[in-house]
This record gives C-alpha cells, sequence and structure tokens, in this order.
C-alpha cells in the first residue's frame, strides 16, 4: 500500500484534530477513523466520517427524543425485530463515508451499486498514479467450469508464471505509452519540452483495468449492509470481496447491535420460498417428498437442500 505525502499529512493533520461534540459518536470506530487499512497489493481503505450508532436506529424507529433509562437489551431486541420483518427505513438515519483505493475493474463492479454518492479521481484532471493490481499465487485461477463468473482450479507452475509477466508486462507498457501521450512522466517531468501532450482525457484510453483508482463513497447504513450481504459471500470476487471484509469490520466498531443482527439475520440467515417452506415443513413432519413432487427446480429444490443441510438426509 501507498500512500503521497499529501495523503499522509492529511491522516495525520485529522488524526491530530480534538473536537467537541453533542453527537452521539462510536467509540471503536473512533480508534480507526481515518487510518489507511491495506487491501489487494496498493489499495486501502479509509473510514473518513460517520454519523449515528445503534440508539440513532432505535431513535428513528420510536421517534423517541434520546436515550433515556432504555436498556441495551431492549434496544437489540427491537434492531432485530427490525431486521427480521425487514423494516428497512430506521437504518437509513445513520451514513457512513469511505475513502477507496481500487482497481478499475473492480470499481466498474462495485458501481453497480447504485445506491451511494461517489466521487472518484479525475483522470481528466490529474495523472493516475502508476501502480498495478497483479494477483498473488494462490488467487490466480482459471475460468469455472461451471460458472461462468466463476474461478476454477488454481493456476500454477509456469502456466502462472506467463499469465502475471503478461498482466505486469501489458500494464508497464500501457502505461508507459500513456505518459509518452502526455508528454509528461509520472513524477511530473517532461518527455520532450517541444512537444505538446495529448489531452489527459483521451490519453487515459489505453490503461490497463488494473490501473488503480481512488474515490469517496458514502452511504447510508441500510445500503452499506445491501452491499456487504452480497460481496461478504463466498460467490462474489475475491477482490471485492478483499474491500467489504474490512468494510464489514468498520460495521462492527460502528454499530455492534446492528451487526449482530445482521450477521444473524442477514449473512447467516436464509431465504425460503412458500414452495419451500411447503417441503421443510413435510420433512418436518417426516413426510417424504421428492424434487418432481416439490414444484421447485432442480437449482431452488438443491439450494434448499443445501441451505438445511437436508441433502445427506434425503439421500438416506
Amino acid at each position: 500500500m501507498k500512500l503521497t505525502k499529501e495523503q499522509q499529512q492529511e491522516i495525520e493533520s485529522l488524526k491530530g484534530q480534538k473536537n467537541v461534540t453533542k453527537r452521539v459518536i462510536a467509540p471503536e470506530l473512533e480508534k480507526i477513523l481515518f487510518d489507511a487499512i491495506p487491501v489487494l497489493d496498493h489499495g486501502f481503505i479509509r473510514v473518513i466520517d460517520y454519523m449515528g450508532d445503534d440508539t440513532s436506529i432505535v431513535q428513528a424507529a420510536r421517534v423517541s427524543y434520546g436515550k433515556g433509562t432504555k436498556q441495551v437489551s431492549t434496544d437489540s431486541g427491537l434492531i432485530k425485530y427490525l431486521m427480521r420483518h425487514w423494516h428497512s427505513t430506521p437504518f437509513e438515519m445513520c451514513e457512513i463515508k469511505y475513502h477507496v483505493k481500487l482497481p478499475i475493474f473492480i470499481a466498474r463492479q462495485w458501481i453497480r451499486h447504485r445506491t451511494a454518492n461517489v466521487n472518484e479521481y479525475s483522470a481528466r484532471y490529474s495523472i493516475l498514479d502508476k501502480e498495478f493490481y497483479l494477483p498473488s499465487n494462490e488467487n490466480l485461477a482459471a475460468q469455472s467450469k461451471n460458472n461462468r463468473q466463476g474461478r476454477g482450479d488454481v493456476i500454477s507452475g509456469d502456466h502462472a508464471k506467463e499469465v502475471l509477466n503478461l498482466l505486469k508486462s501489458d500494464a508497464e507498457r500501457t502505461y508507459e505509452n500513456y505518459e509518452k501521450m502526455l508528454n509528461q512522466k509520472y513524477d511530473g517531468s517532461k518527455i520532450d519540452e517541444n512537444k505538446t501532450g495529448l489531452a489527459r482525457e483521451l490519453a487515459r484510453m489505453n490503461l490497463t483495468l488494473n490501473t488503480y483508482t481512488q474515490w469517496y463513497w458514502k452511504t447510508d447504513l441500510l445500503n452499506l449492509m445491501n452491499f456487504l450481504r452480497l460481496r461478504v459471500d463466498h460467490h462474489a470476487q475475491y477482490e471485492i470481496r478483499a474491500y467489504a471484509d474490512v468494510m464489514l469490520d468498520s460495521l462492527k466498531r460502528w454499530v455492534p447491535i446492528t451487526f449482530d443482527a445482521f450477521m444473524d439475520y442477514r449473512v447467516g440467515g436464509t431465504e425460503v420460498s412458500s414452495k419451500g417452506k411447503g417441503v421443510i415443513s413435510k420433512l418436518i413432519n417426516g413426510q417424504k417428498i421428492t424434487m418432481e413432487e416439490s414444484g421447485l427446480s432442480k437449482r431452488e429444490w438443491n439450494e434448499l437442500m443445501s441451505a438445511f443441510d437436508m441433502r445427506e438426509k434425503i439421500i438416506n
């Protein structure tokens, strides 16, 4: 992970602040506020700001004045109820803002979550960093044979070396051409004093998707949980999951009661259709039922059996 001199100075300046506030704060989140937490080879994620905590959700649900004499268990019970019954608006009362440095191909996947405010580093205005993401050996895998958007077996040996060399050489070559078109090196020096550089908005076109970009990403708690529910899942692409894991830790520090409910009902839980509910009910009552009788598709049947660890029981 690499921070610019200006970013390091900014972090030190922000961490040196001593502000007095009447707003609620999350003590555990305050401990990592502004810190750049490494992700992948050159990326990072920082919590820049936040608003609210667990009590803010409860207050919004009750439209109450404050904490009063309520016990934590009371707040916990209400938050679990809200999570369990998909009452979402109280969670929108809390917000958080991240500074993220990530490869462009992950940014393009990430931006599909269209429920956040995003401001990205401008390659029309500034020169992009000379940094590229290269997968580690254990994350260099072949295309899955049964999943069109997933990975299969890990590539090793000479094949792995060849792939990594291609990724590195392509990134370095296109960046060198990027500098030539700009007529400007990454360090700011001119390549040819007598030549005018191509506009930055055009020169960026040939850069590889593993080039790093940065953005500020602000969202409310509800949409953060929607993002994490998908991106911490083991089916998610490894690279975006690496960022989601760091964000999951910040969620735990920020709203620990909500975090517990989220892990229980969203990450660790499962959704069941009415037909699936009927299948489980029959199995509990000792009745036999086949996939053909259930009205479920093969994929639905397999997912249901897997979710409830029923596959072996059905076979036996």
